[in-house]
């Protein structure tokens, strides 16, 4: 996969995908990002990518045509399956686009700064709108790097063990089951006695309870959608 990241501030992105899980995925030859920096497509001496806004108020706006330049010429490189902008008022990141996006080839994200991007590229140019959640950053920089991270993994191949991903939280809008590791007893502490059994049934049906449990008590709204 080649995920593309069109940034006003490339260096905010300069560690997230070269270490753990990610790097890995990139030494393996699994997952391809780019950072792009914006300011080389802007206007003039200062290479401007920004302006103020019609109408008024606080806040400069990302302006349309370096946004426009940058886009049309990475187009014309890269078949995208999706152009992707972060806001606020996007589709909520969750599970389920995770795993959508994952199985495609081409992703080009672009991160606003300051109050956003000019509404004609979002109108004319993005093909999907992504929030990470009811919360305002400075930047899509680190909502990008989420996205990069929750996708990523789920790309066969990049997790040693492939099946983990399938357990996860959300995963078919349930919580994940608590988990131990050794010692079987720290502190008083003990792990579950079944989970020390070898009884591969007992054990998955327990699991399966516990997820079912902590998902009522903590998130109960996802098993309306289970």
């Amino acid at each position: 996969m080649k995920i593309d990241i069109l940034s006003a501030v490339p260096d905010l992105l300069s560690g997230p995908f070269d270490h753990s899980i990610l790097q890995r995925a990139r030494e393996r030859g699994l997952l391809n990002v780019n950072v792009i920096d914006l300011r080389q497509y802007g206007l003039g001496k200062h290479k401007q990518i920004d302006d103020y806004q019609y109408g008024g108020g606080a806040g400069m706006v990302m302006m349309a045509e370096p946004l426009f330049n940058a886009i049309a010429e990475l187009k014309g490189e890269t078949a995208y399956d999706e152009i992707i902008y972060f806001t606020p008022d996007g589709e909520k990141l969750t599970q389920s686009v995770a795993n959508r996006l994952s199985l495609c080839r081409n992703l080009l994200c672009i991160c606003g700064h300051y109050k956003g991007i000019d509404q004609r590229i979002r109108d004319h140019m993005v093909t999907m709108e992504i929030s990470i959640g009811d919360y305002v950053l400075s930047g899509g920089e680190l909502a990008a790097a989420v996205l990069v991270d929750s996708v990523g993994r789920l790309i066969p191949g990049v997790l040693n063990d492939e099946t983990s991903a399938l357990f996860d939280s959300f995963q078919d809008n349930i919580l994940a089951p608590p988990v131990y590791t050794r010692p079987a007893d720290f502190n008083g502490w003990k792990v579950p006695e079944i989970l020390l059994s070898g009884n591969d049934g007992a054990i998955e049906q327990w699991r399966e309870e516990e997820a079912i449990r902590r998902t009522k008590s903590r998130r109960p709204d996802l098993l309306d959608k289970a």
